[in-house]
């Protein structure tokens, strides 16, 4: 009976240590969440990752089993058109342009299209850009550098492909 007492008790503890584990985490702030099609977007992009969102306004925190898949759910989110502070910003090759196609960014309302508007507006020497409500790309148009308007973009919460 004693035997059989301890090994129970051991097939417990172990059971009860390995639910404990922490999971990995990160916290991004500053995300671009205007809108339900925004939260819906940030929650899908990180689910689809094997990851769980916890939403907050502009922060994100982001769990999954181990650190290689909160990376994942973060590559996904950013690959998705977001962007926090905490995330792996995408490279962008700094060069002086007077037009540079951006593609990626999430546009799902006309307030994202705002907030890329005044994120636009803050680089300088970019003077119009062409972003709309559920586009996949627009145009940038002046005289400016595609680092700055990257960082511009990221700063607004977005992320992007920019060419």
């Amino acid at each position: 009976m004693k035997i059989l007492t301890i090994l129970t008790l051991g097939a417990a503890l172990a059971t009860f240590t390995s639910s404990v584990q922490a999971d990995a985490t990160i916290t991004l702030t500053g995300v671009h969440n205007c809108c339900g099609g925004c939260a819906d977007g940030i929650e899908e992009a990180i689910t689809q990752a094997g990851a769980t969102a916890d939403i907050d306004d502009s922060t994100v925190k982001i769990t999954a089993k181990t650190e290689a898949d909160v990376k994942k759910a973060t590559d996904a989110l950013v690959a998705a058109g977001y962007f926090g502070e905490g995330a792996s910003a995408p490279e962008v090759e700094d060069a002086q342009v007077k037009s540079a196609k951006v593609g990626g960014v999430h546009l799902c309302c006309g307030k994202c299209v705002k907030a890329v508007e005044k994120a636009v507006k803050s680089v300088k020497g970019a003077t119009s850009h062409t972003a709309k409500k559920n586009s996949d790309t627009f145009s940038v148009e002046g005289d400016f550098s595609t680092k700055e308007l990257a960082a511009a973009l990221n700063k607004a919460g977005f992320s992007g492909r920019i060419q």
